[in-house]
């Protein structure tokens, strides 16, 4: 069964449009109070992108991750930003979703993907989760289908790095 899970993940990797070293959209979706969230506001951060679902188990089980790793980074002035898309269900499922989901993980950023438009050009159109990061000048650095707990150590050594990036030449300007 391993076997068949594995492929089923490769298979949806396969189908990702978004690979290391493009420029995604620049539309990340709205909050529930209606601000549009976008990938040039964030320029200067690594981003990392979430896209889930409530019915998605993976998904629910990643979300404390990210959050408790957005709040480890704001606590330590670190330039990171983890947006959590919810694709493809209802306004009122996200809004209902949302206001739980910001009890319990105030840190994350949490946008609406009504009909998975968004998604699309990452492959969450084909399964989720989907988590896509991105170089501080906005580049894709690394695409992830599926979430497992044996991922931890890697994924955090990913963002690790990216953080370790010095900002791109126009945030930099920007700093000083």
């Amino acid at each position: 069964m391993g076997v068949a899970l594995l492929g089923l993940l490769l298979c949806f990797a396969a189908n990702a449009e978004m690979k290391p070293g493009d420029t995604p959209p620049d539309a990340l979706g709205t909050t529930q109070a209606g601000q549009v969230v976008s990938m040039s506001s964030l320029r200067g951060k690594v981003v990392v992108i979430s896209f889930w679902a409530t019915w998605c188990g993976y998904c629910m089980k990643e979300m404390p991750v990210l959050a408790n790793l957005q709040s480890l980074a704001t606590e330590r002035g670190l330039p990171l930003q983890v947006v959590s898309i919810d694709s493809k269900e209802s306004r009122e499922t996200f809004v209902r979703s949302s206001r739980a989901l910001r009890r319990s993980l105030p840190s994350l950023l949490l946008t609406w993907d009504r009909d998975g438009s968004l998604g699309k050009p990452y492959g969450a159109d084909q399964g989720i989760p989907v988590m896509v990061m991105l170089h501080r000048d906005g580049t894709v650095a690394h695409v992830h289908v599926g979430y497992g707990e044996d991922m931890l150590d890697s994924l955090v050594a990913e963002i690790n790095g990216l953080l370790a990036e010095p900002p791109p030449a126009s945030a930099a300007v920007a700093a000083n």
